[in-house]
Order: structure tokens, then C-alpha cells, then sequence
């Protein structure tokens, strides 16, 4: 997935937002951008075209449940980057990511509605859970967000039981198939090809010593879940040409390795990518990482992948 930015206006706190027209918004993590998320905000954008309004989605960064849960792990399907350039091609206008800690989890709900959505966003319309709750301890609810509305001027759609099933089963359902390695159903969830984006790295450089030179991928952000160890075929976007590779995600065991690295083998590429940042999506998964009993076998299995990956990719063309 390219990382490119067109119109989407990027706003890190809602202090920092600024707006000479009314707002149609919706609030939520949008973990994945998925078909879900996709349906809610394409209401938003047709609404603010209605209503000659700027669409914007406010969303939280670190998410609320690592603030207010110390300790809480948790593996997110986008890294901020990502989730910013999904909404970018969904047409959104602006993107608030508020920094969220403790002192904004204990703002009352009518401090939210008035200081955020009236006096900030001058809020005209927003889309929000029927089972939505805010403000301090999480005590209003969608009943005292039209309470709101009615006070101040805007309107309330709320977004049904169904939609809203629809996108938590999604959500949970993408992160089950991932660390299962199931691609092939997170990217029909998803409604585009997963992805993993980092800088590639200096390795050992052992797969050139057997012809299958690797890139070594580095993803800076720990709370990017990265899909169950194993081999995939794969695809990045290098100068503008889609090209194919087939990665092995794991901790390489024929070789006595012990820390999880992320490599692929691009195929009929030959270019330096060190120091190169590069998105790599996944298409389908090949089989389990092994151990095998020498470098020769481990190569022979190797070019077996090879005429695999190349097999699906004359398919999918």
C-alpha cells in the first residue's frame, strides 16, 4: 500500500484544528480502515457534501484502552502513517489524531460536546455508535449526545447494531485470520492487501551465499501486528512497478536464529534498497517456516517457493 497524501488535512491535536466551514464527524480508531469503517465514512463525506460541510474522522493516538489500561498489549492492524493514507484515498477533508492521555479521558461530556465538537469543529452532523459512550468514565451516552444536538445545533445519525457488528466482527476476525496467517480472509475483510512498511535494513546476507539475496525489513512500530511465521508471496511498489517477491517472516531456524526477522526475496529485482523505506502487502501464504537439516535443503525447498510464488502470480495477473 503506497504511503501518499493528496487532500486529507492532518491535524495533531484538536487545538491545533482550524475551520471557516461546519463539520460532519465521526470518532473512532478505525483500526484497519477495513470495508466497515469504509461504509461509515463514505457517509460522512457524502453527508458533508450535502450539507456544504468539511468531512472529518477524529481518532485517538496511542489508543484509549493502552492509556487507560497500563499494560495492555495491543497489536494494531495500521500504523498512524497507514490508517492516514486509507482515509486519504476514502476522500476524507481533515484527520484529527489527538494525543490521548489521562487528563483528556477525564474531560466531562459536556466539556467534549461544547469545547470540541461545537466551539472547535462547529460541528453540524456526526455519525456515532448507537452504543457509543464518553466524557469522564465513559457516563454519557448516544441518548445524551442527542440531548446535545438538540441544545446546540447539530444532528445525531447514529450508526446501527448491524453496521456496527459488522465492523467489530471484521476487526476481530482480520486480527484472528493475520495471526493465523490467513491472508487470503483478512484481505477480503480489509478490502485491499495487508501490509507491512519499514526500512530495509543491513542483514547476515546468508541468502546471497545460496542465490536468494533478501531484503531484511525493520518495522519501527511495535504495535504493528505482523502476521504468523511463515513464507508469503508478496508485492511492493519500487519506482512506480509492482513487484512480486515471496517473504519469510520467522526466526530462521535452520541457521540457529533466535530473533523473529522479516526478509523477501524480490523477484527478477536487482537493485540496492538499503536505508529505502518500502511498503510490502501480502497475496497468499506458502507454508510454515521449518528447520531444515542443511543450507542445501533449506535451498532446494527455496526454489520450490520460487516455482510456487511464480505459479500464483501468472494466476492473478
Amino acid at each position: 500500500m503506497p504511503i501518499s497524501f493528496f487532500l486529507l488535512k492532518i491535524v495533531h491535536s484538536i487545538a491545533s484544528f482550524v475551520t471557516k466551514k461546519p463539520t460532519v464527524v465521526t470518532i473512532g480508531t478505525f483500526d484497519g480502515v477495513h470495508l466497515g469503517h469504509q461504509k461509515i465514512v463514505s457517509q460522512v463525506t457524502e453527508a458533508a457534501k450535502i450539507n456544504d460541510c468539511e468531512s472529518l474522522v477524529l481518532t485517538f493516538f496511542p489508543h484509549p484502552r493502552m492509556v487507560l489500561q497500563e499494560g495492555t498489549e495491543m497489536k494494531q492492524l495500521n500504523t498512524i502513517e497507514e490508517k492516514t493514507a486509507l482515509l486519504d484515498q476514502l476522500g476524507v477533508d481533515y484527520l484529527v489524531i489527538h494525543p490521548f492521555d489521562k487528563t483528556f479521558s477525564r474531560m466531562t461530556a459536556e466539556e467534549f460536546v461544547k469545547d470540541v465538537l461545537v466551539d472547535t469543529f462547529q460541528l453540524k452532523k456526526i455519525f456515532i455508535g448507537y452504543d457509543h459512550r464518553f466524557g469522564r468514565n465513559r457516563t454519557a451516552d448516544i441518548n445524551d449526545l442527542i440531548a446535545f444536538g438538540a441544545t446546540y445545533g447539530f444532528e445525531v445519525a447514529q450508526i446501527s447494531a448491524e453496521e456496527l457488528n459488522d465492523v467489530s466482527i471484521s476487526s476481530t476476525k482480520i486480527r484472528t485470520a493475520l495471526n493465523e496467517g490467513n491472508v487470503d480472509l483478512a484481505n477480503d475483510y480489509l478490502g485491499y492487501a495487508y501490509s507491512l512498511t519499514g526500512e530495509v535494513v543491513q542483514g547476515q546476507q546468508l541468502g546471497r551465499t545460496i542465490g536468494f539475496p533478501t531484503a531484511n525489513i525493520f518495522v519501527k512500530e511495535d504495535y504493528k501486528l505482523i502476521p504468523l511465521n511463515g513464507v508469503y508471496v508478496v508485492y511492493s511498489e519500487i519506482n512506480e512497478k509492482k513487484v512480486y517477491g515471496m517473504m519469510n517472516i520467522g526466526t530462521r531456524p535452520t541457521v540457529a536464529g533466535t530473533q523473529q526477522t522479516i526478509e523477501v526475496h524480490f523477484l527478477d529485482f536487482n537493485e540496492d534498497l538499503y536505508g529505502k523505506t518500502i511498503s510490502v502487502s501480502f497475496l497468499k501464504r506458502l507454508r510454515n517456516e521449518q528447520k531444515f537439516p542443511s543450507l542445501e535443503a533449506l535451498k532446494a525447498q527455496l526454489f520450490s517457493d520460487r516455482s510456487e510464488t511464480e505459479q500464483f502470480i501468472e494466476t492473478t495477473k
